[in-house]
């Protein structure tokens, strides 16, 4: 079970996983995956895989298939791919969704500046200056002759930005800003009715802390509030207590206007119902999950076009929900649990040396 350019999924440990054709996929779940998928494929053939699963040229005949696919999108899948076990197999996944806000292009009292991102905001590639670091960035700004972290969500809120990054609009609602960014894209609706849509450019390089898990177990959530509906609720009733709080999440987000439909960080079109965001080190971005959870809206076939701040980890799973209240209401409420299995070309197992069971 080892590969010369196998990196994290596979130290993780491996185990073959069912048929595909013994797999619960609805028809619908498998059209919406082939449709997610063919929108994949041309960045999924070029870029180096980080899991050490796939290489670019094994996804080539699914995806030249996927381009003239028509009739059965289970066979599709069936016939082009099978099924690993990264890890315990053990899955979470959330849920996420495109968020409008009301905004404004003027400041007033209260409001939220909307930033793009600050022109002192540095990245840096370790793996330029140590084969050991391949693959870790970090970020920061140079201060002086040292580099240092960026500045955390207090320091931005607090007017450390000022003259070094764009405002794109202004938030009428705080908190709903704060939620926009953990979604990663938005609208804002301007008072003439015109709309701006906004999408993830960067971060500040902190890392994200889960204000839900802080509320939770502060005892600050009761019965039916561990929702997101519940948490903005309950920020919206204490806004001072509750701004302490969201700060304590030092990941600050930066956009970019959109002209488009929301972009993943495969930087295509993510698709409603069939994208999922996950962590590369163990998932193929651009490749199809099947998740089996308790929750029935949750399982089925995915594709995994984008990452998170939160999602991090073997099995762990953001599913997108697209735009709306229905959208909100479901993704908001997300949090199922259960088994995931990650498709891979006909042929990866073998390669990698991972025991398949006998027919």
């Amino acid at each position: 079970m080892t590969s010369a350019t196998a990196t994290t999924a596979v130290s993780a440990g491996l185990v073959a996983g069912p048929p595909i054709a013994s797999l619960p996929i609805t028809r619908e779940s498998a059209a919406g995956a082939l449709a997610a998928f063919r929108i994949s494929c041309p960045s999924l053939i070029r870029r180096t895989d980080p899991t050490g699963l796939t290489r670019g040229t094994d996804w080539k005949p699914a995806c030249d298939a996927a381009a003239g696919a028509s009739g059965d999108p289970q066979r599709f899948f069936a016939r082009f791919f099978e099924t690993v076990q990264v890890g315990d197999g053990k899955a979470f996944a959330t849920g996420y969704y495109i968020p409008e806000i009301a905004g404004s292009r003027e400041h007033r009292s209260g409001y939220a500046p909307i930033y793009g991102r600050p022109s002192d905001l540095v990245d840096v590639d370790l793996g330029l200056f140590s084969d050991s670091l391949k693959g870790k960035k970090i970020r920061g700004r140079v201060e002086g002759t040292n580099f240092v972290p960026y500045y955390d969500r207090t320091a931005i809120e607090e007017g450390a930005l000022r003259g070094k990054a764009k405002i794109l609009a202004y938030a009428v609602d705080p908190v709903e800003l704060f939620f926009l960014q953990v979604q990663g894209s938005g609208l804002v609706r301007l008072p003439d009715g015109e709309v701006l849509r906004i999408g993830y450019e960067t971060q500040n390089g902190r890392d994200y802390t889960g204000i839900g898990k802080l509320m939770r177990d502060r005892g600050l959530l009761g019965p039916g509030q561990s929702s997101m509906q519940g948490i903005v609720a309950w920020l919206h009733a204490n806004p001072e207590q509750g701004r302490a709080i969201m700060r304590e999440n030092k990941s600050f987000v930066f956009f970019r206007l959109l002209d488009g439909p929301p972009l993943g960080a495969m930087g295509l079109p993510v698709s409603a119902q069939s994208t999922v965001a996950a962590d590369v080190r163990f998932v193929p971005l651009g490749a199809p999950v099947f998740l089996s959870m308790d929750r029935t809206d949750a399982t089925g076939l995915w594709v995994a076009q984008d990452t998170g701040g939160a999602i991090k980890g073997t099995n762990r799973f953001d599913t997108f929900w697209g735009a709306g209240e229905d959208a909100r209401a479901i993704a908001g409420g997300m949090s199922a649990r259960g088994t995931a299995f990650v498709l891979v070309p006909v042929g990866t197992l073998s390669r990698l040396g991972v025991a398949q069971p006998r027919p």
